[in-house]
C-alpha cells in the first residue's frame, strides 16, 4: 500500500488508498500559515478540530484588529486637497484654512501617497520642506511636528526626517480628511 493522493471536496471515501492505517497525515495551508498534523486519526482529528476552533477565530480577530489602508481609497479621498506635479506634491487648500497640524499632516500624507504612487523615491519629508511649506519659524515647526510624533500620526527617520504613520493614516482618512472637506466644503 504505497499509492497517496490528495483529497479534494469531490472526493468520497471509497476513492483513497491508505498507506499506512495507523497513521495519518494532513496539511493546512491558509494565509501564508502551514501546519502539518501527523499521528493517529483520533489525535490528528483533534488537532484539527483544536486548529478550526482556536487558531482561525483568532486570526480573523487579529485581522481585524490590524491597521491597513486601502491605497485607492486613500487616494481618492484626496481628490481636491492633494495633487501631484513634476516638483513634486501640492495642497491644494488654502493654508488659512488649515491648522499647522492639519498642513503638516496632509504634507506627510502627501509624501506617503507620492511614493506609493510612483512619484517619489520615498515617502519621508524633511523639516526643512515642511517648515518652508508652513511659513512659519523653525521653532514653531519643532513644536508640531513634536506634537505629531508624541500622538503618533508621524514617525522621526534616523536622518532627520518625517514621515507618516499607518495610524497617521487611519486618522487622516477617518477624521482629518472629512473635516477638511468639510471647512472647504467639498
Amino acid at each position: 500500500m504505497s499509492e497517496e493522493r490528495v483529497a479534494s471536496a469531490s472526493d468520497s471515501p471509497q476513492s483513497f488508498r491508505i498507506k499506512d492505517k495507523d497513521k495519518l497525515s494532513v496539511e493546512i495551508r491558509y494565509r501564508g500559515v502551514e501546519e502539518k498534523l501527523s499521528g493517529t486519526v483520533e489525535s490528528v482529528w483533534f488537532s484539527l478540530n483544536r486548529f478550526f476552533n482556536e487558531f482561525l477565530p483568532s486570526f480573523e480577530i487579529a485581522q481585524k484588529l490590524r491597521l491597513n489602508v486601502d491605497l485607492q481609497r486613500l487616494a481618492k479621498d484626496c481628490e481636491g486637497i492633494i495633487a501631484f506635479a513634476k516638483e513634486g506634491p501640492y495642497l491644494l487648500v488654502p493654508r488659512n484654512k488649515l491648522t499647522d497640524n492639519e498642513t503638516f499632516s496632509l504634507l506627510l500624507l502627501a509624501g506617503y501617497l507620492a511614493h506609493q504612487l510612483g512619484n517619489a523615491e520615498h515617502d519621508e519629508v524633511s523639516k526643512e520642506e515642511l517648515q518652508g511649506k508652513l511659513g512659519k519659524e523653525a521653532k514653531i515647526a519643532n513644536t508640531r511636528l513634536g506634537e505629531l510624533v508624541k500622538n503618533q500620526t508621524a514617525v522621526k527617520t534616523p536622518d532627520e526626517k518625517y514621515r507618516i504613520t499607518t495610524l497617521g493614516l487611519m486618522q487622516m482618512q477617518k477624521d482629518v480628511i472629512p473635516k477638511i472637506k468639510t471647512k472647504m466644503g467639498i
